[in-house]
């Protein structure tokens, strides 16, 4: 039951869908004039990463990504709300825009005064959304994936009892 609910959560990218997510990380940065973009799954594990980011630690950030963001589940929680799916950090010079991804994943832009938090948020929701179309074609493979690998499970299972029978 643990294992089921597991895969459900997590997904699996294989090279073609992290080659749309990468092309679609570089035209958002292109488009924001940002400095960065990584994306990150809900439990802290980064999945890919696009831009200038020497100097900054990818799994520190984002493992500190999806622990603000579950805190920050908790506050929504307090007060009233389901969740906040933006949070804005400012800087003296650089500054974080983290967005919840449906409910799997999360994107960290770095920026500076090159752009604006408006402009960010403008494209990180149009990504979002590119994002989701990806999750769940994935998504959708991976149960078809279980449903061949659990149907097969039960045919090892009958073939062994028809062996062993006494």
């Amino acid at each position: 039951m643990k294992d089921e609910r597991l895969r459900e959560k997590r997904l699996t990218y294989y090279k073609e869908d992290l080659e749309q997510i990468d092309k679609l990380l570089e035209e958002f940065l292109k488009l924001s004039n940002a400095k960065s973009v990584f994306l990150i799954d809900k439990e802290g594990h980064l999945i890919t990463r696009k831009g200038a980011s020497e100097g900054i630690n990818a799994d520190t950030l984002s493992a500190l990504v999806a622990g603000s963001f579950a805190a920050t589940k908790e506050l929504a929680r307090i007060l009233g709300e389901s969740e906040f799916s933006v949070m804005f950090h400012q800087g003296a010079k650089d500054h974080i825009h983290i967005v919840l991804v449906g409910d799997r994943a999360i994107t960290a832009t770095t920026f500076d005064e090159k752009t604006t938090v408006g402009m960010i948020n403008l494209y990180a929701k149009e990504l979002s959304s590119k994002l989701e179309k990806i999750f769940d074609i994935a998504s959708r493979r991976v149960v078809q994936e279980q449903h061949v690998e659990s149907g097969y499970s039960e045919s090892v299972k009958d073939k062994l009892d028809d062996l062993f029978k006494d």
